[in-house]
């Protein structure tokens, strides 16, 4: 079945035009490579490069697809590109993903996540033809109700924080223009939402982040400053997201019916591991990684606890799961940034062979 799916995508998104917004980021950098490699002629659109390093340049990926540098608050420009380019797919991932960072810059917030998303939807409003939008919000935009079950695509929305707000409020929209102006039984643009859980992997130099942060201080022959040694996460390797994104696309082709639907792809609850178990993990395969406890200092700002994920809508209808088990998640990011660190010019190769070791694997373990 699995196999069938990879197939299909490769047929599917073959010499067809994809829209990628956020393509210079940790998550979207992944996914515009992915397509590459499944024949897909990409665009990308951004304001800048987020990170230095980053994924996108170590990968050259400018060079593999067409790069533009688009705000997604210029809802003009936006739509001239969409007018013009006539995609057949649209991955919708520009954002400003810091909760720290909304704080210091609430209203860059709220322009960017929720008016941006706004400009997008009001862009699709220029193609013509059939074409499927996938846009990735976060699993913030639930309202924390500090419940300990997984989140479900149908409870409440909301946020405390600028950042959760803000794509709370992106999804309110979607919401509103799927019925408004994209009706299901006449519209040819196809709509779906991905709420993506806590991901990590090799090209993730954002900041305030666990393992960035560890890498960033290991090329430094630093130790780590750990926060909270004993906090436990989910930890979900980014090409699980990814495959959710590529796989929600290629259902929404086929079935209109899941227009305007939201969908979760979460990490599984086996993969809760507390922070000192990852970093020991971590220390086996590199054994320059080294840490200490950081002092806790009180907290200037209000964080929502990690909020945990239902996903078994996208394992029933889109046959979606996680297949790495928190060891090869691991092994697979440790052994992405020791290259990097060792063979720079060569780390395209890296993330070339991960990708496709991940599909040799889905292929394997099909649900």
């Amino acid at each position: 079945m699995i196999k069938k799916k990879i197939l299909n995508l490769k047929e599917q998104f073959k010499n067809k035009k994809v829209l990628v917004t956020g393509h210079t980021g940790f998550k979207g950098s992944w996914l515009s490579y992915w397509l590459v490699l499944l024949g897909a002629k990409v665009t990308g659109l951004s304001i800048n490069i987020p990170t230095s390093p980053s994924h996108f340049k170590a990968i050259n990926l400018r060079n593999k697809i067409k790069h533009k540098k688009v705000d997604v608050r210029n809802l003009q420009l936006l739509k001239k590109i969409f007018k013009q380019q006539q995609p057949d797919y649209v991955f919708h991932l520009a954002a400003q993903a810091l909760v720290n960072k909304s704080y210091k810059n609430p209203i860059n917030t709220w322009e960017t996540n929720t008016l941006g998303t706004l400009n997008i939807l009001e862009s699709l409003r220029e193609i013509k033809k059939n074409c499927v939008a996938v846009i990735i919000t976060s699993d913030k935009s639930y309202k924390n109700l500090e419940i300990k079950r997984g989140y479900k695509e149908k409870d409440i929305l909301g946020g405390k924080d600028p950042y959760s707000a803000s794509k709370a409020s992106a999804e309110l929209a979607i919401q509103s223009y799927s019925s408004s102006f994209f009706p299901h039984k006449k519209t040819k643009v196809i709509i779906g939402v991905a709420r993506a859980g806590n991901v990590i992997g090799g090209g993730d130099w954002s900041e305030n982040r666990l393992i960035p942060d560890c890498m960033k201080s290991t090329s430094q022959n630093k130790r780590v400053l750990i926060r909270n040694p004993k906090s436990t996460r989910p930890w979900q390797h980014v090409l699980e997201a990814v495959w959710g994104y590529l796989l929600l696309a290629n259902n929404l082709k086929k079935n209109k019916k899941l227009h305007g639907q939201a969908f979760n792809f979460g990490p599984n609850n086996n993969n809760n591991h507390n922070v000192i178990t990852l970093i020991k993990l971590m220390q086996k395969q590199w054994n320059k990684i080294s840490w200490k406890p950081l002092n806790k200092n009180k907290k200037i700002f209000y964080e929502s606890n990690l909020l945990k994920l239902n996903s078994n809508k996208a394992k029933k209808i889109l046959k979606w799961k996680c297949i790495l088990t928190f060891n090869e998640t691991i092994d697979m990011v440790t052994d992405w940034y020791k290259k990097y660190y060792t063979q720079p010019d060569q780390i395209y190769k890296t993330s070339f062979q991960q990708i496709k070791k991940y599909e040799d694997l889905l292929k394997k373990r099909s649900i």
